[in-house]
């Protein structure tokens, strides 16, 4: 039985819903995250299966509900350490004046101007005294106008209402375009499906980097572009696997060069800018076709590709408060505080969604030869979000094993097997994670 993801994605990937998925996830809430977290995975299989069976090749696929929960969680687990914790001390859920506001201030900028809006230093008092004074949507206009992130917590019906929750609801879950013509010389193979693809990541937290290392996983040249001030310390070893990390200032006329020249090379794009926002650099939507005539491009934006806030900051933790998620999980068990789902549903199945367009893409392209452009957005994957049922999600069965030890640079850690297989496909990491900026900006020979 297909979930409504799964489908949705057959139905504009041009893929067959084949994937089968054996026990559930466990992930319980107010939302059916069950279906969700298992199709968007079922959707990446397909995906590959499609790939495959355009170049001659047949393969089964199948999901393993348990290890599913696992990776949305964590694959990667420290063995006798730690990990320091992905949020800021300031970032969370506040109560203002007449309801609550979530504040995301892991980037410095955004801490900053937060902050600088409230009037007050970085203390976790003072900043909850402050936002008692002000009114929630007052807030939030001027934390985001000032730079920052923030979103007030709605309900379902309010974000129906609201513009740019309708606008949100009317885009595709995946939306494709195909751009230009081009020939390609590649092939897949059929034990590793994506060897000899380069694709240049320039995504983070956290559903743009979940997409890149699922590619990884395939077999694909992965390379991830941050800036020189950009860490993620909490979340690297997790999101690195597979995966080349280098740095470069696009602000400068070497970092731009740099990266023209990287996209040059490159057979999928990954990104998670908003419209317009590679203009200013000279990579706009047809510079970046004309260096690259055939890329096959996948983007992510918070909000949506349409609508009032297509320019807005985001992060799932936001989009949950702004999309009703976090009030009906407080609805549903009765809380006096925001209650999101048990785990960054969002942007993990909208990260393995974008996976699967990649891989579409690549299909098309070894069919037709064109590239394409597909859209994604945190707010459409969650409008397909829909109620648990009476009897809440489907129990898991047993608990996935430990994982496989791993050296990393940071110490011993435990890898979690990939949450499919595909028959006849050798799906691993050719590498363990790396520290950002580990790497240098060219292509591997």
């Amino acid at each position: 039985m297909t979930t409504p993801v799964q489908s949705e994605s057959a139905r504009l990937l041009g893929t067959e819903s084949a994937a089968r998925v054996r026990g559930g996830t466990g992930l319980m809430s107010a939302w059916d995250v069950d279906a969700l977290a298992v199709g968007s995975v079922a959707a990446f299989a397909d995906a590959v299966a499609a790939l495959l069976a355009a170049a001659g090749a047949r393969t089964d696929a199948e999901v393993d509900g348990p290890l599913v929960a696992a990776w949305f969680r964590q694959a990667l687990q420290p063995d006798g350490w730690s990990l320091p914790s992905p949020w800021d001390a300031v970032a969370g859920d506040y109560r203002a004046a007449d309801g609550w506001i979530r504040l995301h201030t892991n980037a410095p900028r955004h801490r900053e101007a937060a902050l600088r809006v409230l009037g007050v230093e970085a203390d976790r008092q003072a900043v909850a005294a402050r936002v008692a004074t002000w009114a929630a949507e007052d807030l939030e206009s001027a934390v985001v106008d000032a730079g920052g992130a923030a979103a007030v917590m709605r309900s379902p019906e309010a974000w129906l209402a609201h513009p740019q929750g309708a606008a949100s609801r009317r885009e595709p879950l995946v939306e494709r375009l195909h751009t230009v013509a081009a020939s390609t010389v590649w092939r897949p193979d059929a034990r590793r499906p994506l060897a000899g693809v380069r694709v240049l990541d320039l995504t983070r937290v956290i559903a743009g980097p979940v997409a890149t290392r699922a590619l990884a996983a395939l077999g694909a040249t992965v390379l991830r572009i941050d800036p020189p001030d950009w860490d993620e310390p909490g979340l690297t070893l997790d999101m690195t696997p597979g995966k080349l990390s280098a740095r470069l200032d696009a602000r400068t006329s070497e970092g731009r060069e740099r990266l023209g020249d990287l996209l040059a090379g490159a057979d999928v794009l990954v990104h998670g800018y908003r419209r317009g926002a590679l203009d200013p650099i000279g990579l706009g939507d047809a510079e970046r076709q004309e260096i690259r005539p055939g890329l096959v491009e996948v983007a992510l934006t918070a909000y949506g590709w349409s609508g009032p806030w297509t320019a807005r900051r985001g992060f799932d933790s936001l989009v949950q408060m702004s999309a009703g998620i976090a009030a009906e999980g407080m609805r549903a068990v009765g809380a006096d505080a925001p209650v999101p789902l048990p785990v960054q549903a969002l942007d993990h199945a909208t990260g393995w969604l974008m996976a699967a367009a990649a891989v579409a893409g690549l299909r098309d392209r070894l069919l037709g030869g064109s590239g394409s452009r597909a859209h994604l957005s945190l707010a459409r994957t969650a409008a397909e979000l829909l109620p648990s049922p009476p009897t809440a999600a489907v129990p898991a069965s047993d608990p996935p094993a430990a994982g496989s030890p791993i050296s990393t640079p940071w110490g011993r850690a435990r890898l979690l097997p990939l949450p499919l297989t595909l028959t006849g496909v050798d799906l691993r990491f050719d590498t363990g994670p790396t520290p950002l900026g580990s790497a240098e900006p060219v292509w591997p020979r």
